[in-house]
């Protein structure tokens, strides 16, 4: 037939030398490629299937069972529709950062897969789910509360794609949110840490002491902290922007609400700087090897830039036990910030702006720090007693 014009039936094409059907089903547009000859008879078998297609779907009969039978090869077919090949196409068409990316596939691969696999979609039930949540060892709520989070995400994506009528996993309940008590340091044993480090015998760590200043007096995220470059701070003007973060050893341009921010600098973090400043033309002159880095605080080995964040934990521990100080993570630098703040009198609205955070957030995690030095003088209020009301 090549070379020749041929008309073809409603609905049938010439697609890559092959036949092909189209039709419409649940409001979405379908094509199927066949395996016919592109002859004439070809042409009528392909434009008999279309119809009996037509007539199913018009009917109501078509369903995924039947799709399999008449299409058993094409990527529609229910054999195709289970969880586990659409959780992985789900994947591998969004646009996700490498963390975020892992934080999924691990729930999914954990929790889900060995039991969801191979199964439908749409035979995929509430009580199918309850039983395997009852069934699992969760590690914690905050686990649970994760895997049920991501595996709804997913099947919500089925909806939207109309691979089912409903999410299934709507109807879990998720586990109370686990809050812990934020543990900050003092400002004196804060201060302390700091002169520790900074006093080392061993010069190249004292890059650490510079961070850890930093971040006890910005309240920045270690992967904020550990992501700042020079091209982000205006020493003029006293402010850093964050608008990058360290993630799985990696420098990926966001932060941890997506939403950039900036942070203005007291006299501790412009020390820390101005150090960080010296210590790298320090590096430079004293060992050729050294590459310049665009990083505030790069590494003492000659890396860029810190690959993980428990890199600094070496740095940590060891200082706090020689001190004697109770141990806190370094995360802690950050509840510090915050709660030296509020004991100053300070705006929430301003110190949540520093953080990164809401102003509900801050008031929710940090009720017990916020006017804490005044609160006597509320109580006092109390002896003035009841104000006589005239009749």
């Amino acid at each position: 037939m090549a070379g020749k014009s041929v008309d073809m039936p409603t609905g049938v094409e010439l697609f890559r030398n092959s036949l092909r059907i189209r039709f419409t089903w649940n409001g979405r547009r379908f094509s199927e490629t066949l395996a016919y000859p592109v002859t004439p008879k070809g042409i009528q078998a392909a434009s008999r299937l279309r119809t009996k297609v037509v007539g199913l779907i018009k009917l109501g009969l078509l369903d995924d069972a039947s799709y399999a039978e008449l299409f058993p090869n094409s990527p529609h077919a229910s054999s195709h529709n289970t969880f586990g090949n659409y959780a992985q196409l789900w994947l591998d068409s969004r646009g996700m950062t490498k963390g975020t990316r892992n934080n999924y596939l691990s729930a999914l691969n954990l929790y889900w897969q060995p039991h969801l696999a191979l199964t439908r979609l749409d035979l995929i039930t509430t009580t199918l789910l309850r039983q395997i949540i009852t069934e699992t060892q969760w590690t914690s709520p905050a686990v649970q509360r994760n895997a049920i989070a991501r595996l709804t995400t997913v099947l919500n994506s089925a909806v939207s794609d109309r691979l089912i009528t409903s999410n299934p996993a709507e109807a879990l309940e998720l586990p109370r949110r686990g809050r812990k008590e934020p543990d900050p340091f003092t400002q004196e044993e804060a201060d302390r840490i700091i002169a520790a480090m900074y006093a080392r015998d061993f010069w190249p760590t004292s890059i650490y002491a510079a961070l850890y200043e930093f971040m006890f007096y910005t309240g920045m995220r270690i992967q904020e902290a550990l992501a700042l470059q020079w091209d982000a701070v205006d020493i003029q003007q006293k402010q850093a922007r964050i608008f990058r973060v360290l993630a799985l050893g990696e420098i990926e341009e966001r932060t941890k609400t997506h939403k950039t921010r900036t942070v203005l600098l007291n006299h501790r973090a412009l020390h820390a700087l101005e150090f960080a400043r010296a210590y790298a033309e320090r590096r430079k002159k004293g060992v050729g090897s050294v590459k310049t880095t665009p990083f505030v605080f790069f590494p003492s080995k000659n890396h860029e830039h810190v690959k993980q964040t428990s890199d600094i934990h070496h740095q940590w521990r060891p200082t706090l036990q020689a001190l004697g100080i109770r141990y806190r993570r370094p995360y802690n630098c950050r509840h510090t910030y915050a709660t030296m703040c509020l004991m100053s009198g300070m705006n929430p609205a301003f110190i949540a702006q520093q953080l990164g955070n809401t102003v509900q957030v801050l008031l929710s995690t940090y009720a017990r720090w916020i006017n804490s030095g005044s609160d006597w003088s509320e109580i006092a209020k109390l002896q003035i007693g009841i104000k006589s009301v005239s009749a």
